[in-house]
Order: C-alpha cells, then sequence, then structure tokens
C-alpha cells in the first residue's frame, strides 16, 4: 500500500529531492552545533541550500571565505546596509552580520529551499520581511555539555564562555516561539530529525498542487 501511495502520487521523489522555495531559519546558542548539522543535511538533501551571511570580523583559522562568511569591510558592510541589500543585519561585540535578501521568486522557481543560520533576533525581523519562514530552534542537552563544547572547541576566552552561555540561557525561552525544537545530543539523531521537518514542510507546501496534477492519473489507475 505504502509503495503504490508513493509511486503514485509522487510525493517520495518529489519532494524529498526538490526544493520549493522555502526559508528556514535554524537558531541555536553558539557552540550547540548548528554549523555541523546544517552542513550534513545539505550534503544529504537535495534542493537545499545555506546562506552565506556577510561579517565585518576577521576569519577564524577554519573557516573558508564564500563558504562560512563572506567578509568584507566595515566600509562595504555599511553600503550594503544602505543599499538595502540585507535581510536583517545586527552588531554583535563590535562587529557585524548580515543576512543577504534572497531573490524568492528565483528559488521557487529553480526548486531550492534555503536555510538561514541567524539569532532568535535576527529571526524576528526576518518574520516581518518575509511571510511564513519555517523556525527551528537547536537545543543543546545541557548547559554543562554546551560549556564543555565551547571549552573544547577553544575559540573563546573562559570570559567569553560565560558571557555565551549567559546568553544562552536568556536566548532559549525564545525557542517556545519556534515551530520546531532539535536536541542536538547525537548529531546522526539531530540529522535525521532537521531532514525529516524539511521534508514534512515541502509536503505540506506543495500538497495542493502535488493533488492537483496526480488526480487524473490516480482516477485512471482506480477506475
Amino acid at each position: 500500500m505504502s509503495f503504490v501511495y508513493e509511486k503514485g502520487f509522487g510525493f517520495k521523489h518529489e519532494m524529498s529531492e526538490k526544493g520549493a522555495g522555502l526559508i528556514f531559519i535554524i537558531s541555536a546558542p553558539s557552540g550547540a552545533g548548528k554549523t555541523t548539522l546544517v552542513r550534513e543535511v545539505i550534503q544529504q538533501l537535495s534542493g537545499l541550500q545555506f546562506s552565506v551571511s556577510f561579517t565585518t570580523r576577521l576569519p577564524r583559522p577554519d573557516e573558508k571565505e564564500g563558504e562560512d562568511y563572506h567578509f568584507v569591510s566595515h566600509s562595504i558592510f555599511q553600503k550594503m546596509a544602505e543599499r538595502n541589500e540585507f535581510l536583517e543585519w545586527a552588531e554583535v561585540l563590535g562587529n557585524r552580520y548580515g543576512t543577504p535578501r534572497p531573490d524568492l521568486k528565483k528559488l521557487e522557481s529553480e526548486g531550492i529551499d534555503l536555510i538561514l543560520d541567524i539569532d532568535t533576533q535576527g529571526a524576528k525581523k526576518v518574520m516581518k520581511e518575509i511571510g511564513k519562514p519555517v523556525l527551528i530552534y537547536l537545543l543543546p542537552p545541557s548547559l554543562k555539555v554546551l560549556r564543555e563544547r565551547l571549552i573544547n572547541r577553544g575559540a573563546d576566552s573562559l570570559e567569553m564562555v560565560k558571557f555565551r552561555l549567559s546568553n544562552a540561557k536568556r536566548d532559549m525561552e525564545e525557542a517556545y516561539g519556534y515551530h520546531y525544537v532539535i536536541i542536538n545530543d547525537r548529531v546522526e539523531d539531530a540529522i535525521e530529525k532537521l531532514k525529516s521537518i524539511i521534508i514534512a514542510e515541502r509536503c505540506r507546501r506543495g500538497k495542493d498542487l502535488t493533488l492537483e496534477e496526480n488526480k487524473k492519473k490516480w482516477e485512471e489507475k482506480n477506475g
């Protein structure tokens, strides 16, 4: 029965392999593992792209231009902001971060969904610009685990780790307003959950179109 349903309506192929111009926003405290999660899901799921943000901060040793961020000067960033090229932008610890404004019609026509990695405040700004983004919040298993991850990655001083943990406690309260919450305990499980959310949203958004396109074929098969 499942085989006939999937083959007859094309849900399995169309909705898992092709995007629908959807905007997915994933937020998380620093160190929760969202970068690793997003990269893995993009590799495993077709029709999905990552929105590369612009920043004025210097790249870390393991970061690549155009892959992790677009690293620009303060003057270039300012000109882009004045031209309204950002969907949202903010200044954090003296550095600016901005999400480039996407071409929604082009994304839909090309069958691409976009993942935005932004914080909860940025998500609120995007919601004012874009009708119905899908909000996903990634939680660490505990603050203790989050602290260990921040220390082990070696990117911050102990003072900065304390600052990030303090921000994380406040930021997690915003997760109540998100559509989905994923706990990143085992990365393999978190990957599967994120993939399931994306496929489910594609199916929900493309339901009516899929039914209309396959209605005649279904009626012929079932008399």
